[in-house]
């Protein structure tokens, strides 16, 4: 049981050191605001286009956009009630790989959409 513990731990610092859930959560994003109807297709020509980017062959392409952000926020308030948790709000900080260093929002600060994409 130990060694297959061990083995889980390593495999999540290895997801975590390659920043692979933000990446996914990111991709999902895009999926569901975008809709495509080859959804494959469509995220393959989004890493060609990120791998393009880091070689400096073309821009760099902005995963969150102002649309992108919208759709996050709208999958994290699940009930539409118009405002996320700050505790949510952290999580689609790290998400996006962004610091939740000198966060002041306490747990029970209601962020809204504008202010979540302006911090953002």
């Amino acid at each position: 049981r130990g060694m297959a513990a061990a083995g889980e731990q390593r495999g999540r610092e290895y997801l975590e050191r390659h920043r692979i859930p933000e990446l996914l959560r990111s991709l999902c994003a895009l999926l569901l605001y975008h809709r495509p109807e080859k959804p494959r297709e469509f995220l393959i020509q989004v890493l060609e286009r990120v791998m393009a980017g880091k070689r400096g062959e073309g821009e760099y392409p902005c995963l969150m956009d102002d649309s992108n952000l919208t759709a996050m926020f709208e999958m994290m308030d699940v009930v539409g009630q118009g405002y996320i948790t700050a505790a949510q709000y952290r999580e689609a900080l790290r998400t996006l790989g962004l610091s939740t260093e000198g966060l002041q929002a306490d747990d029970d600060v209601h962020i809204t959409l504008d202010a979540f994409k302006e911090e953002v």
